[in-house]
């Protein structure tokens, strides 16, 4: 389908990558990997000609079709949602008009048996099936398909664009993208603004539905679930392996090793050469065999080993002052668009040097209660920053607002006050822009460079609050830890707008769940909260929480907790008290679990010795009689000491 040959990019010096050759095959699921900056993304743009290689040819025959979904996106905000999906349907608007002129060209001759006509029929017939497999007149039923498909309300199809978060636009853009039914798929970053239900069944397109992909993803268990093949950029090549991404891991470990091996017995064999030219040079009688070594060793090509990025992006938020007690309070705050109500009643008391993280799906006003609190959009009820707050933002969108024709370091510059300008240098480098990488400009760089150069603009300016809204998009798993480590060890107050629990975990004492147009706390940290749910994933626990919303909206009920719904008494209680009541919870519940499985187990080995003596040869087997009569005992005690332990947990989740 596609075929690469003699490729080459060069951006300065040195090229990025070069004679690089490789097909994508009808079938194909590629993923495209390779450390940050390695060329990923420019790749991409390359196979769908928005950029031209220095060198080499991408050919693509002329009735293959390829749809791309950029990392970053710039859509149009003066339309609605169906609208702008509808735009998927130019091509075959333009192909019914050419089906048309062939149509009346095809009324209008009457050579019909000469081999012009025929020909004419035979095209006639593959741009009709080709139209009809596009959706022909029934596209207006397919867009509802696929919208409704990818999560949306029917109700959300005539509202604007502008009024979805990041991840909804998204899904619009890549509903495009489906709708056209492209020969090969082109994902740069796929998962980054999708909760698990869109990503679950975008794996389940990709392997089932689509013809050819090429992807770019730092989602392991995406690309695991999607791909059957392999494409590393390295060392400004690219390595070709016939496998899915685990599987390509310890192939690539076996390669490095060989290749490290080869090497070490090259600079041997070298060093060998060179202690022997040296050794000899000036004796007469060896002339003609130091020339013979001299002549070796200009033969030798260097063996390269394939690069490993041990580098980290080392991160302290720099030292802040101190705020009010309490950073945030939200008192009955409301946020309500013509057609939809994003949240109502939100109470929230955030205090001084707090990690909380907010969850929900895509839409439900995570981002929106952020620039609630950021003063950028108007609400109702009353909405209170602390004394002497200073607010540091990262929005999701906040690599896109870099300006792309200037470099890194005038990024920086343009920003940076005071003694900072003289340690810009020294902060690019710790960053991982040191030396000639940051006169790049930033129009080159990847969605992770582009991210890491948003962060360094949060951190010339201390700050006491600081949000954060998704900042683990476009970053590798090792970013990841240090970005997590650096707001641990933070001064101040943090919220964080994050899907990612592993990220989650350990950084936040608070969660605070968006669903249905309420905003929920929940004490603890992410696994309190998904234990709470009885959950193994963020995503798992919304479904739950949004399923109870629905029935505690049918049956009239406070959309408060179940511990928190008997005001009388959690009122009285402190933040502290509160806070070891759920502890005590967690511990009942544990407990009471435990002795579920001792009396699963019990049961299950029970059963076994029920069978083992009804046989006639164990009627009188003393062993096995004297086993079932202790296990009984047992059991009954385990029972009665369940009735006690969930008598417990009734009393303190009452309380």
């Amino acid at each position: 389908m596609l075929s690469i040959e003699g490729l080459k990019v060069e951006f300065g010096v040195k090229p990025l990558f070069q004679d690089v050759s490789f097909v994508v095959n009808d079938r194909d699921r590629i993923a495209l990997v390779g450390k940050n900056g390695a060329g990923k993304s420019t790749m991409l743009k390359i196979l769908c000609g928005l950029q031209n290689p220095t060198a080499g040819v991408v050919a693509i025959p002329n009735d293959t079709t390829i749809g791309y979904l950029p990392q970053v996106m710039k859509l149009s905000d003066d339309t609605t949602v169906k609208e702008e999906t509808r735009k998927a349907f130019a091509d075959a608007t333009k192909m019914k008009e050419k089906l048309e002129r062939m149509q009346q060209e095809m009324a209008e001759r009457t050579d019909y048996e000469s081999e012009s006509y025929t020909a004419l029929v035979d095209k006639f017939t593959q741009e009709h099936e080709r139209y009809m497999m596009l959706g022909g007149e029934n596209y207006e039923a397919e867009i509802e398909r696929t919208l409704v498909g990818l999560g949306f309300e029917r109700n959300d199809f005539d509202r604007p664009t502008r009024e979805f978060s990041g991840g909804w636009r998204m899904r619009i853009e890549l509903a495009k993208i489906l709708l056209r039914r492209p020969d090969v798929l082109l994902l740069d970053e796929p998962t980054n603004h999708l909760d698990i239900e869109s990503i679950q069944w975008l794996e389940q397109f990709l392997s089932q539905s689509a013809k050819a992909v090429v992807l770019v993803s730092h989602d392991r268990a995406f690309i695991n679930n999607v791909t059957n093949r392999t494409l590393e950029i390295t060392c400004g090549r690219v390595e070709d392996y016939k496998v899915k991404y685990d599987e390509y891991l310890v192939l690539r470990k076996e390669r490095r090793e060989q290749q490290l091996r080869a090497y070490e017995n090259q600079q041997k064999e070298i060093a060998d050469i060179k202690a022997f030219i040296e050794r000899f040079r000036y004796q007469a009688t060896k002339a003609v065999q130091v020339q013979q070594r001299v002549k070796q060793l200009e033969k030798i090509v260097p063996i390269e080993v394939d690069e490993v990025d041990n580098s980290a992006m080392r991160l302290k938020f720099p030292p802040c002052l101190r705020s009010g007690d309490y950073p945030v309070i939200c008192d009955d705050v409301r946020k309500e668009y013509p057609a939809r109500l994003v949240f109502d009643k939100v109470e929230m008391t955030i205090k001084r040097g707090e990690k909380v993280a907010f969850v929900g799906k895509n839409g439900e006003g995570k981002s929106t209660l952020v620039k609630c609190i950021m003063g950028e959009i108007p609400f109702d009820g009353n909405l209170k920053i602390g004394h002497n707050i200073q607010i540091g933002y990262f929005a999701q969108n906040q690599a896109q607002l870099l300006d792309e024709e200037i470099t890194i370091f005038d990024t920086i510059d343009q920003v940076a006050k005071g003694d900072m300008r003289l340690k810009i240098n020294d902060l690019l480098g710790a960053f991982m822009f040191g030396g000639e990488t940051s006169e790049k400009k930033v129009k080159v760089l990847s969605g992770g460079e582009r991210s890491r150069l948003a962060m360094i603009k949060l951190l010339l300016e201390p700050v006491n609050l600081l949000i954060l809204d998704e900042p683990t998009n476009h970053l590798d798993i090792t970013s990841k830890e240090v970005l997590k480590e650096a707001i641990k060890a933070f001064d101040g107050t943090a919220i964080i707008v994050s899907h990612d629990r592993e990220f989650l975990d350990g950084l936040v004492s608070k969660v605070y769940e968006f669903g249905g147009g309420k905003v929920r706390e929940h004490l603890g940290g992410i696994y309190d909260y998904l234990r709470a749910h009885n959950a193994d994933t963020i995503q798992e626990s919304l479904s739950k929480a949004s399923t109870n919303s629905v029935s505690s909206a049918n049956d009239g009920q406070s959309t408060i907790k179940k511990e928190e719904i008997d005001e009388p008494s959690t009122g009285a209680l402190s933040y502290a008290e509160r806070k070891e009541q759920q502890k005590k919870v967690r511990k009942a519940q544990k407990a009471v679990e435990e002795s579920e499985k001792k009396i699963a187990k019990m049961e299950e080995r029970k059963a076994e010795l029920d069978e083992l003596l009804m046989k006639t040869e164990n009627a009188s087997n003393m062993e096995l009689i004297t086993e079932y009569t202790n296990l009984q005992k047992t059991l009954d005690e385990e029972n009665e000491r369940w009735m006690l332990l969930s008598e417990e947990l009734e009393t303190l989740q009452i309380d």
